[in-house]
């Protein structure tokens, strides 16, 4: 059986914002190589156009950013284009959107939480201390406070003649894939989430519905839709009693 790794398998994209994004992919991650281009065709040329409240010692640098009405941009903030934030969202203090992001409706970014070449569909939420790079969350994910989505391999040094990094490669089902990305995070499912300092190492697909209970690292590759992935430890009390 070959696996089903197209976008619908982690989306539901008949109301999604951003479904033409998707459009024509064979494998979900290939959206992650379109962002650049999905926003300079979106939005390229629109300088600001902000129709958010944007509170005292927000920034919003340079580049075209556009957001919604009944968005709030908390003091602290800090914006850098290209960015489509749409409405009615959340990006609290402290928040850190380094360009390239297309955040959907009713999302939150929260306290230093950095978003970087990402995608948050409608409902999505990276609340406390999260990192999200090079890395797609389904509607109504939610990140527990410091799960971080690696992007980038530790043996990942640039060839000295190309001048590129190596690519990252996915076994699925005993079939292998060159993803042609040398930065990768994660793909997150619908309504998946993570606990407390999870980790999801890179290339990490995360089917809908799925748990990933706290302190998780979990390593790259596919997990099923509607799982639940437990982290076992084998914890020790010693007592130690003076009498006298």
């Amino acid at each position: 059986m070959t696996r089903d790794l197209t976008p619908t398998a982690f989306f539901d994209l008949g109301d999604c914002q951003f479904a033409d994004l998707f459009d024509g992919l064979e494998f979900v991650w290939q959206a992650i190589a379109q962002i650049d281009s999905y926003l300079k065709n979106k939005i390229g040329g629109a300088g600001h156009r902000i129709e958010a409240t944007v509170m005292d010692g927000a920034f919003i640098a340079e580049g075209d950013v556009v957001i919604g009405p009944g968005t709030v941009i908390e003091p602290g903030a800090y914006i850098a284009g290209p960015a489509f934030i749409g409405a009615h969202c959340q990006i609290r203090q402290g928040a850190y959107i380094r360009g390239n992001a297309l955040i959907g409706d009713g999302c939150v970014v929260g306290h230093s939480s950095e978003i970087k070449n990402a995608v948050l569909l409608s409902g999505a939420g990276a609340p406390h201390f999260n990192y999200v790079g090079d890395s797609i969350l389904g509607c109504d994910v939610n990140l527990g406070a410091g799960t971080k989505l690696s992007n980038l391999t530790v043996l990942s040094a640039k060839d000295p003649k190309t001048g590129k990094r190596p690519t990252i490669h996915l076994t699925i089902d005993g079939q292998l894939y060159d993803t042609d990305l040398a930065k990768f995070g994660a793909i997150i499912g619908d309504s998946a989430q993570t606990g407390c300092n999870t980790v999801l190492n890179p290339g990490v697909l995360l089917g809908p519905r799925t748990l990933v209970y706290a302190n998780t690292s979990l390593p790259k590759g596919y997990y099923p839709s509607d799982s639940i992935i437990k982290l076992r430890q084998t914890i020790e009390i010693s007592v130690s009693r003076v009498v006298g």
